[in-house]
């Protein structure tokens, strides 16, 4: 412990010093390369999980993950790696708790947002809110889960379709419908009558 903050022993005592160097090698290169995109990764997984205290143990978990097989990134695309292993993360423990790995046939989805969403997220409700940042999360985290994802690293990350693409494991063409969709229900969920009278 140095001044009250925890930062975790890389180099096992046991280790002969040749081992210790190149263990204290990995971790300065993965510190460098690696850890500027913790805030990134933080922010990518509270909207997945819409929990701050699960989205800390999704984060943590995924840089273990990410430290142990830092010697398998090929030192490519550094924030694209990290993101991967944090979905991942991410979906074991939605398998773990919902009990069943069955994937959802969520892009087979056409409809538009339920109405009683719109409702409890009126402009007036969602105005109501303390300040824009809450109104905007609180409004993405309605977005099912696949189209909320693939917003969030478009539009807030700046990633690009390829790059998401690998994240995702789909293809390009998914990765933009996904976003299309994703902009047509937040645009539903923040501006509910002009999105009534566009289709009218």
């Amino acid at each position: 412990m140095t001044g009250g903050r925890f930062w975790p022993r890389l180099v096992r005592p046991t280790e002969r010093p040749t081992e210790a160097r190149g263990n204290a090698d990995k971790a300065e290169r993965f510190r460098l390369v690696i850890l500027p995109h913790m805030d990134a990764a933080y922010s990518f997984v509270r909207y997945l999980t819409k929990d701050p205290v699960a989205a800390e143990d999704v984060v943590q978990e995924a840089f273990l993950r990410a430290y142990r097989s830092f010697d398998t990134w090929r030192g490519d695309a550094p924030k694209t790696w990290l993101f991967t292993i944090v979905r991942h993360c991410f979906l074991d423990i939605v398998q773990t708790q919902s009990g069943r790995g069955q994937a959802r046939d969520i892009d087979g989805w056409t409809g538009s947002v339920p109405a009683e969403l719109i409702e409890r997220h009126s402009p007036e409700s969602l105005l109501a809110e303390k300040n824009e940042a809450a109104m905007l999360r609180a409004t993405i985290e309605q977005l099912p889960e696949p189209f909320r994802e693939t917003l969030i690293l478009r539009e807030l990350e700046e990633l690009s379709y390829k790059e998401i693409a690998a994240i995702a494991r789909v293809p390009i063409g998914t990765v933009m419908s996904r976003l299309a969709r994703a902009r047509q229900m937040l645009a539903e969920l923040l501006l509910p009558g002009a999105s009534r009278e566009a289709r009218a």
